[in-house]
């Protein structure tokens, strides 16, 4: 199942009656409403086209033909991916020779980033890499595994002379998150959308004046519906055996993308500072005779 398809099944609980019928038919037959107009799928259903434009804008879709490039787009991915060692993802097995596992690792992590790429809006890409570049502070919030992958973005950016902090306390989070103000960027990452601590952060940092960011797996919640910008990884990982590893390698995608879309737009600002802590760093580690 793709990320798209995915999502809507595991939402369809959350979704209103009409709501439902909508996702019960893309989900029967995906492969044919890529090819159906608005109006066709809505007396299909027994509904209004205004509630089928809603529904997308619900899963973070422009519109309806939004939807259904991007639907095309997974369906066409899925049907590839079999010639490719298939996307399905693997739980952690008692005794599996160290042999499996690594062929498993693998076929998780690709599948993730395979899954992920699918999902990313470019105008959503670059709205975030210009916020992130214009911003006088970047606050990054992040809780339990969320916090690695805000670390993780904390040293990037440091690198390159952003002025930022991540934080995984939630104190300080509320703490740092009211002193935010217009011209500062707040990003909250969640894989679920729903941690509390987090939330109140970027609540807290919309409140105080900032920009706000997520990321979060794909689908509604609270966090992707509050801030500014929402990005998505795959949410298709499942099992509580996994450690939400390739949740976290999606995570790291999407940071990564980031990471050259701002070094590629003002590299001249940029790479002088990246080589100047590279120099430096090497230096002094040298000098104290230390290793990597």
């Amino acid at each position: 199942m793709t990320p798209i398809l995915h999502a809507l099944e595991h939402e369809m609980s959350k979704l209103s009656q009409m709501e439902r019928k909508l996702a019960e038919r893309i989900l029967s037959s995906p492969g044919e409403i890529v090819h159906m107009g608005i109006t066709e799928l809505a007396e299909q259903c027994g509904i209004s086209a205004a509630t089928i434009t809603r529904f997308c804008k619900v899963f973070h879709f422009k519109g309806f033909p939004d939807f259904k490039v991007k639907l095309a787009a997974e369906i066409a991915q899925s049907d590839a991916a079999p010639q490719e060692g298939g996307s399905s993802y693997q739980d952690i097995m008692a005794g599996n020779p160290l042999s499996v596992i690594v062929e498993a690792m693998q076929a998780n992590h690709l599948a993730s980033i395979r899954d992920t790429t699918s999902l990313l809006d470019i105008g959503r890409l670059e709205q975030t890499v210009d916020l992130l570049c214009r911003a006088r502070r970047v606050d990054l919030y992040g809780m339990a595994t969320s916090s690695i992958v805000a670390q993780d973005f904390y040293q990037k950016l440091i690198r390159i002379g952003v002025n930022c902090t991540a934080f995984a306390d939630s104190h300080m989070q509320i703490t740092s998150a009211s002193s935010l103000a217009e011209g500062d960027v707040a990003f909250a990452i969640s894989y679920s959308g729903e941690t509390p601590e987090t939330i109140d952060a970027l609540l807290c940092a919309k409140n105080s004046g900032a920009s706000t960011i997520s990321l979060t797996s794909y689908g509604s919640s609270s966090l992707a519906s509050l801030s500014g910008i929402s990005l998505f990884s795959s949410s298709l990982e499942k099992g509580m055996r996994r450690g939400d590893m390739a949740s976290r390698i999606a995570q790291l995608h999407i940071i990564d993308i980031l990471f050259t879309g701002m070094v590629s737009r003002r590299f001249g600002d940029y790479i002088p500072k990246l080589e100047q802590s590279y120099r430096n760093v090497r230096q002094f580690r040298h000098k104290r005779g230390g290793t990597e």
